[in-house]
């Protein structure tokens, strides 16, 4: 091995990550055993931060551009190396490399549904999905709190963490919103909107800044649906209950009389005889408590029922002549056509 082959193997003159891999946050370039010549050039593209860590402990980061390292350039390794004055010799020192893209399309969801509190259901278990956008704005904290000294630190591995902070602060946020999740759910923005600010927040602490985030589709729990429907259904039939009924069908019988004793024959000439006409608000409200009972086999009243309700028309009979409802006419003919019928 010639002299120059071992001085290129030894010393790295230029650092710098091309990123030849897709999906790769954090890179250690590789020193093996080569140390760092004095006044290296370190190459740190857009969308890049390079950290120089002496024995786990980070010492000087770097942003996009190209840097001269000396101990100008490095005073925080400097320091750590105890260098007092302007070093002459190679040095080794790990080296990091930190992808600063933003991370678009990324896909999240709850495969589990999340239990929240809610003003209207109490508690309710809820399914969501969306996209999110995310990116490495700290590397430090990066570095300390997620991918340490690994080699490679990839996306896939960062999501796998990010996935569980998600849910939880979901959880959290949705539970102690003041608007309804039934709001949330008709308007996914403003869903979204009372997420995002909690994790942001929460992906912050691990060095990760949010971008974007949107919820795309939220699948209520069937028990939440049936009673939803229950409730849309009643809303749109709009009937009356029992109470409201029975009130309207005495309504509708007491006006009904003094209607029907004002057409020409009095109230007989509704239907075949006073018999028929005094009966009117007791066949009304037989019919609509039909309506509103469960429907029973008819049976045929006793025929002692049948004579007192004779004698009750005429009392009744008696009653509308006085009160003048009635002609004395009607009230002759009526009344011997029920005492035939009564003694036969």
């Amino acid at each position: 091995m010639g002299i120059g082959s071992f001085i290129k193997k030894q010393f790295i003159d230029v650092l710098q990550w091309n990123e030849d891999e897709e999906g790769v946050l954090a890179w250690r370039y590789p020193m093996q055993d080569f140390e760092i010549q004095n006044g290296g050039v370190l190459v740190v593209r857009e969308s890049q931060v390079a950290v120089f860590v002496n024995e786990g402990q980070i010492a000087d980061v770097f942003g996009p551009g190209t840097h001269k390292l000396t101990t100008q350039t490095l005073p925080v390794l400097t320091n750590l190396k105890n260098w007092d004055k302007l070093f002459d010799s190679p040095f080794k020192s790990d080296v990091y490399f930190f992808s600063t893209r933003v991370q678009t399309g990324r896909k999240w969801g709850t495969p589990q549904p999340i239990t929240i509190r809610d003003k209207d259901f109490d508690m309710i278990r809820v399914r969501a999905f969306g996209m999110y956008s995310y990116r490495v704005t700290d590397a430090r904290k990066f570095f300390t709190e997620i991918s340490g000294t690994r080699d490679t630190y990839t996306r896939d591995q960062v999501e796998d963490q990010l996935r569980g902070i998600m849910l939880a602060t979901m959880a959290s946020s949705l539970g102690g919103a003041n608007v309804a999740f039934l709001d949330m759910a008709a308007n996914q923005a403003l869903m979204a909107q009372e997420i995002k600010g909690d994790l942001a927040d929460a992906f912050a602490r691990y060095g990760i800044g949010l971008d974007e985030f949107n919820v795309a589709s939220v699948s209520l729990p069937e028990e939440l649906q049936a009673a939803l429907d229950e409730r849309i259904s009643a809303g749109m039939k709009g009937g009356l209950s029992a109470d409201k009924m029975a009130g309207f069908t005495r309504y509708q019988t007491a006006t009904a009389i003094p209607l029907a004793a004002q057409n020409e024959g009095g109230i007989a000439g509704i239907g075949a005889g006073l018999g028929a006409g005094v009966t009117i608000g007791q066949a009304m409200g037989q019919a609509v408590g039909a309506s509103l009972a469960p429907a029973a086999p008819q049976a045929m009243a006793p025929a002692a029922a049948a004579e007192e309700s004779i004698e009750a028309r005429l009392t009744k009979l008696k009653g509308l002549l006085d009160k003048g409802l009635i002609s004395a006419a009607d009230y002759d003919s009526t009344k011997a056509e029920l005492l035939k019928k009564l003694i036969g």
